[in-house]
């Protein structure tokens, strides 16, 4: 019999480690964080953080080496518009700067909570495209 509550809490701790590992990557970069985990109802921004003048919204995909699928075959147009919608939110709640955005992406895979390997994409995809996409 499958324990789902202690899968779930793997699936988690899968999640925040590769979070973890992005901040670290991207700190690296000498990039600010300013904020994890926005939520709204419109969809959730992984990371969010500054690249010189830049606003970057980062979506942070991780998966265990185990899996076939890369993280990156996980970021689907569906969800590209939800993280596009949540960066809008995000733009209106700090009364729209006039700053340039983008949108990164960030891959990790993992092996039993280890980084295996971690990849940052910068403007990996564009917020007006996904929203094509969708409609």
């Amino acid at each position: 019999m499958i324990k789902f509550r202690k899968a779930k809490a793997f699936h988690l701790r899968v999640g925040r480690t590769g979070e973890d590992a992005a901040v670290k990557l991207l700190a690296a970069k000498k990039m600010e964080i300013l904020a994890r985990n926005c939520k709204c109802a419109k969809g959730e921004i992984d990371i969010v953080a500054r690249d010189g003048a830049n606003l970057v919204f980062v979506e942070v995909k991780t998966r265990s080496i185990d899996t076939a699928s890369r993280p990156s075959e996980g970021l689907l147009p569906k969800q590209r518009n939800r993280i596009f919608n949540a960066a809008l939110k995000y733009l209106d709640d700090i009364e729209n700067p006039s700053c340039i955005y983008r949108f990164d992406f960030v891959e990790v895979i993992t092996k039993r909570l280890s980084i295996k390997c971690i990849a940052h994409w910068p403007e990996h995809f564009t917020g007006f495209d996904s929203w094509k996409k969708t409609r």
